[in-house]
């Protein structure tokens, strides 16, 4: 029987328009009929996979596939699952042979950001030591942006839409009171090792003094008494202090500013929070109230605010990865690749997963400004056409966006259980 089937996972921590891919990859491997046949999602990632809890997405309508696309969240479920080397767990790649096996897999789409992207690469490799007839591909998401050779990454737009609009809305809010109450307001974004979504924020400025006057990097080592001296300046000038602080801010040392003293399954250290912290500084130092948010889960879920360019790119690289798989390639990533500025252009090509995996893209040095607390115009022409245009979802009549929230069932299955490591 050939194996024409595709095994579609997602991995990770989930985008605002992640299922936007899926959905794309769904809709393009319906329209090769000659080469493809069932689409399976695996549930909660290579764990779903490993455990053979594979779902038929033959029950999705088209309809179903359109509201798919503008829902957040992952509609199959993600995981955080490392596959060791196949020297420290042959097992565990030998049930993913079979798995494809019985159930005539031929193409394993994995979408997600750098891990999984090291996770896509082993199983393409182990598919050639094995001798199985498998198109193993990454497909890119990650809100945090630090995918190595792509131009950006699906779900870094439309949150970097959100941290921009929130600080400058948040901002309104503290200058309307701070002659008399709140003088300093810390807004806490994703970014472990990489400052792009803090750096996103920066778009919210259009001039001179407007928020947010400080934005703190993992790129650029914190300093007490630097960060202190340009909060009093502009709470002197401005009345008040918007600050945007990216999780893995750390200082000279290199020691997370909020570090949990954790690591989670992939080795990386867990952090607490680092908002408060910063805010104990202000408050201790210089007296003045101090008001923090961590936007956490909210900015990558906010698919009311998503980014039309986004949104677009999210289909593209989906629909990119079963034309590649259809046209026999594997151990690749679609990756969007910028052509122009202005206009902004961009297509989608194909590069090797190698030169990917297990690879970290930091902010550029000449992408923040000379004082360490803000972003240069070039980050802003590299920023700026990333949030363009609105993709608004539909809505349910009663003032709630209306998302696909389907009833999953997986398929038989075919094998003996098996437990992941």
């Amino acid at each position: 029987m050939p194996r024409n089937n595709i095994l579609y996972a997602q991995s990770g921590g989930v985008t605002p328009v992640i299922n936007a891919t899926a959905a794309a990859v769904i809709e393009t491997a319906r329209g090769f009929p000659d080469d493809f046949g069932t689409v399976f999602g695996a549930a909660d990632g290579i764990i779903g996979a490993l455990e053979e809890r594979l779902i038929d997405t033959a029950a999705f309508s088209a309809d179903d596939l359109v509201a798919l696309a503008h829902t957040p969240g992952g509609v199959f479920g993600s995981c955080r699952y490392k596959l060791k080397s196949l020297d420290e767990s042959r097992r565990e790649y030998e049930r993913l042979i079979e798995v494809f096996d019985a159930h005539d897999i031929g193409t394993f789409l994995y979408n997600g950001g750098n891990d999984s992207a090291d996770t896509a690469h082993k199983v393409a490799r182990m598919a050639e030591q094995f001798g199985y007839p498998l198109r193993a591909l990454g497909v890119p998401k990650t809100i945090d942006n630090d995918l190595a050779v792509t131009d950006n990454c699906p779900g870094f737009g439309s949150v970097a839409k959100y941290v921009s609009v929130s600080i400058l809305e948040a901002s309104l809010d503290v200058m309307s009171m701070a002659s008399s109450s709140t003088k300093v307001f810390i807004l806490e974004v994703m970014g472990r090792h990489a400052g792009w979504i803090a750096a996103a924020a920066g778009l919210a400025q259009r001039g001179d003094g407007d928020p947010p006057q400080i934005i703190l990097f993992p790129e650029v080592p914190f300093d007490r008494e630097t960060f202190c001296a340009a909060v009093e300046r502009s709470v002197r000038e401005h009345g008040y202090c918007s600050v945007v602080v990216s999780e893995g801010a750390r200082d000279a040392a290199g020691t997370f500013l909020a570090d949990a003293g954790s690591t989670d399954a992939f080795g990386h250290k867990q952090l607490g929070g680092v908002a408060p912290v910063v805010a104990d500084i202000v408050e201790s130092d210089l007296g003045h109230k101090v008001h923090w948010a961590v936007s956490d889960y909210l900015q990558r879920s906010a698919r009311h605010i998503a980014s039309a360019t986004d949104v677009a790119q999210a289909r593209a690289v989906g629909r990119a990865a079963v034309e590649f798989a259809r046209a026999g390639q594997s151990g690749v990533m679609p990756v969007i690749r910028r052509i122009a500025d202005d206009p902004y252009d961009w297509d989608i090509v194909s590069a090797p997963l190698a030169d990917i995996a297990n690879h970290e893209k930091t902010l550029p040095s000449d992408y923040i400004a000379d004082d360490g607390f803000g972003i240069t115009d070039k980050a802003r022409r590299y920023l700026e056409p990333l949030i363009r245009g609105e993709d608004y979802p539909p809505y349910d009549g009663h003032g709630r966006p209306d998302y696909f929230r389907p009833a999953l069932e997986t398929v038989p299955g075919k094998l003996a259980g098996f437990r992941p490591a």
